[in-house]
């Protein structure tokens, strides 16, 4: 049989396979010079990624396990803010008890506008105002900080009038649950978690609370108010994204036209009243400083601090407060109060000690 002239047909041309972290190679028609652009990149070029949506209101805290433990600086900050606000709240009688001849709401509408007042001077003092512009462009932020501003009204409205009834006693008790409230909301709200010996103490407090309740007949309307009003004031402002001074400013801001109108009403039509005496009026001027400060403290210390933390911390309010109703006030310390006083403050110290063991066995590790 003849050979073919042209010979064998030759092998085909072996290809080299890829190097690694080389892209492959186009398809045929995709791409290429001769074939279209790919799909949805009219230009050749891949598609831009999507923006990210912006982080919601409640982000998701991780448990309180799953934070280290050892006493960072933002911790120890926070522990102090907090500790500075509640001896400020546990002392806070003294100052109120001088304005117990003047009606309950026009306390409150002075503590607004001299509150708002003072942070408008803080602000200024630190070029701050370009932070209040810009919370207040976000119609989200700005319900949020308006329903914060809501409960902390309320919050201070009861408990002048506790004052000025002489109802102290029950405004005490509703400090003492107030901590047990706070930690109930980081344990829904935030997925934070207890550990056996802070499940203890969580429950060593609410025996406390209890005993308390039972002594005094029940649990009177000032004591429920004081610690729902104050926990979710507590919750919205940890996870609200606007720092403590420009947010307390908007949240005074935004009642103070209700005060201011309460108040023009009330000088005008009552110029006899006590509160209308320069002596008066330069007490209640001093309400801003007396009002502001503390929750400052408050909210900077709740944003370093799991709601855990910052819940049994707040059992010093109230053990001001009883020393203060006590020692300066002369109202009597029964039985009841000695029995809820020893079981908290055993709970506080189960509660530290948890915290500091802790502490001492992360930094061993690290």
């Amino acid at each position: 049989m003849a050979r073919s002239a042209t010979g064998p047909a030759p092998a085909p041309a072996r290809t080299a396979p890829p190097r690694p972290g080389t892209p492959p190679p186009p398809e045929s028609g995709a791409g290429t010079a001769s074939g279209p652009p790919a799909s949805g990149s009219p230009n050749g070029r891949p598609p831009r990624a999507r923006r990210a949506r912006s982080a919601p209101l409640y982000r998701y805290a991780p448990p309180i396990d799953a934070r280290p433990h050892a006493p960072t600086p933002s911790l120890r900050a926070g522990a102090a803010f907090a500790i500075g606000a509640y001896a400020l709240w546990g002392l806070a009688p003294f100052y109120f008890k001088l304005l117990t001849h003047i009606p309950a709401p026009v306390v409150l509408g002075h503590r607004i506008l001299w509150s708002a007042l003072f942070l408008a001077l803080l602000l200024s003092l630190q070029r701050r105002w370009p932070e209040v512009r810009a919370a207040a462009r976000s119609p989200r932020l700005l319900a949020w900080l308006l329903l914060s501003t809501a409960l902390v009204s309320i919050n201070w409205l009861v408990f002048i009038y506790s004052i000025e009834t002489g109802r102290l006693a029950d405004s005490s008790l509703g400090y003492f649950i107030n901590p047990l409230v706070t930690v109930l909301l980081g344990l829904v709200f935030l997925g934070e978690r207890l550990r056996p010996a802070q499940w203890a103490a969580v429950l060593i407090a609410g025996a406390g609370v209890a005993y308390l309740s039972w002594s005094r007949g029940g649990l009177p309307w000032i004591a429920l108010v004081l610690p729902i009003s104050f926990g979710g004031y507590g919750l919205i402002r940890k996870r609200t994204p606007v720092a403590p001074v420009p947010g307390l400013f908007i949240e005074t801001l935004l009642v103070a036209p209700l005060a201011l109108a309460y108040l023009a009403w009330m000088h005008a039509s009552r110029p006899e009243a006590a509160f209308n005496n320069p002596r008066e009026l330069g007490i209640l001027a001093l309400s801003g400083i007396i009002t502001a400060v503390p929750l400052l403290l408050f909210v900077a210390g709740a944003q370093r601090l799991p709601l855990v933390i910052l819940g049994f911390l707040q059992f010093l309010t109230p053990s001001f407060q009883l020393l203060t109703a006590i020692l300066a006030f002369g109202e009597p310390f029964d039985h009841g109060r000695a029995v809820a006083f020893t079981l908290m403050w055993v709970a506080v110290g189960i509660f530290i000690a948890d915290l500091a063991g802790r502490a001492r066995k992360v930094q061993r590790t690290a």
